[in-house]
């Protein structure tokens, strides 16, 4: 079993930045892919990005491409989300999650962390 635990949200202005970390214990993360959800109110959730258990891979849902970071550091056993230039339409509840290979289900979900981004 693996647990995940977000932390980093916040209430923000526009244009502002946070940095989102997902923190996972009962089992190393070295060998998962990891992503980042959200899901805003009344909507789906959506995908955000994922990396591989190397780092070495990365994709993001098209409106975060130049504005969100995925990173990994194996070592401390934590995922992170930088996100720059923050808009209003980004609040949302976020969401990491592993996975046992890139491209496989998550299996795995920490229980969220409110990002609000104010106009």
């Amino acid at each position: 079993q693996v647990q995940l635990v977000e932390s980093g949200g916040g209430l923000v202005q526009a244009g502002g930045s946070l940095r989102l970390s997902c923190a996972a214990s009962g089992r190393t993360l070295q060998r998962y892919t990891m992503g980042w959800f959200r899901q805003a109110p009344g909507k789906e959730r959506k995908f955000v990005a994922t990396i591989s258990w190397s780092g070495g891979s990365t994709n993001y849902a098209d409106s975060m491409k130049g504005r969100f970071t995925i990173s990994r550091d194996n070592a401390k056993n934590t995922v992170y989300l930088q996100m720059n230039n923050l808009k209003p339409e980004d609040t949302a509840v976020y969401y990491c999650a592993a996975a046992r290979s890139w491209g496989a289900d998550y299996d795995y979900w920490g229980q969220g962390t409110q990002v609000t981004v104010s106009s």
